[in-house]
């Protein structure tokens, strides 16, 4: 039988094309170093360049919000094999503090120019028989106050994903990591001070918060050999998720305990 599986030692994207949008910072930038450091030819693509370049990678200027930018980055590219859709994100804005307009913005953002860019590169990963990482996040299966309009765009990824998985097979495998809290350089607009942090990330099951090179390394293993038999699948990279309020919310111990010492 022919086997479709890793080879021994063929597991890393060594010598493959990778193009991670958004990769010049934060988590994007964690992704793009770990395909350097797996061997792969790594462009990085963002607005601007990084202020530090990374090492092993290549930068090219792109707005992925501009689709004709996006169709003739890609044409112009000799080899495809890996696309990281990952540049996204959103400022805090509660629905009522804005029209449908600005809203429209982040939608675009992170649903409508993944979307784009997967087009636009799909000839070259076809031919290439390569794969696609989405970057989601866990505010796409709970409530996002404040990023609603990411939220519901990152749970429009994750269905995406999951129907190009379909309808692209076998050529072209397609997967999404689902990402929870990240330490990056713009952690203290999230979770505040260095307190603040500290404090958030002992809500997390795994006691800290995500490092780049983390989400990295799980992009690397989708697009690696390993994981030739996946497709339209989501991996969370959340450090075990979020511990449910109601547990610490609950007086249910404190209620039997009661009840089992009046039992004696």
């Amino acid at each position: 039988m022919e086997s479709r599986g890793a080879a021994p030692g063929g597991n890393a994207p060594r010598g493959r094309t990778v193009v991670v949008t958004g990769g010049t910072r934060g988590v994007g930038a964690g992704i793009a170093q770990a395909f350097a450091e797996a061997g792969a030819e790594v462009v990085i693509c963002a607005r601007r360049p990084p202020e530090v370049p990374l090492p092993k990678t290549e930068f090219m200027p792109l707005d992925v919000r501009d689709a004709d930018a996006v169709r003739h980055f890609f044409a112009a590219l000799p080899r495809l094999d890996v696309l990281v859709n990952n540049a996204g994100g959103a400022p805090y804005r509660p629905l009522a503090q804005a029209g449908a307009e600005r809203h429209l913005r982040v939608l675009e953002l992170n649903l409508l120019a993944p979307l784009t860019a997967s087009l636009a590169a799909y000839e070259h990963l076809k031919r290439a028989k390569g794969s696609i990482v989405m970057i989601g996040s866990v505010s796409g299966s709970r409530p996002s106050p404040g990023t609603a309009a990411y939220g519901a765009a990152k749970a429009g990824l994750e269905n995406l994903a999951r129907s190009m998985a379909v309808e692209w097979a076998p050529d072209v495998r397609v997967n999404t990591l689902v990402v929870g809290m990240v330490r990056t350089e713009q952690s203290h607009l999230h979770y505040g001070d260095e307190d603040g942090i500290a404090a958030v990330a002992r809500t997390v099951p795994l006691g800290r918060l995500a490092d780049p090179a983390d989400v990295g390394a799980a992009a690397v293993f989708l697009a690696s050999d390993a994981a030739a038999y996946i497709s339209g699948a989501s991996l969370h990279v959340h450090g075990g998720g979020e511990r449910p309020a109601f547990l610490d919310a609950s007086n249910a111990a404190t209620v039997v305990n009661r009840q089992q010492g009046e039992a004696r």
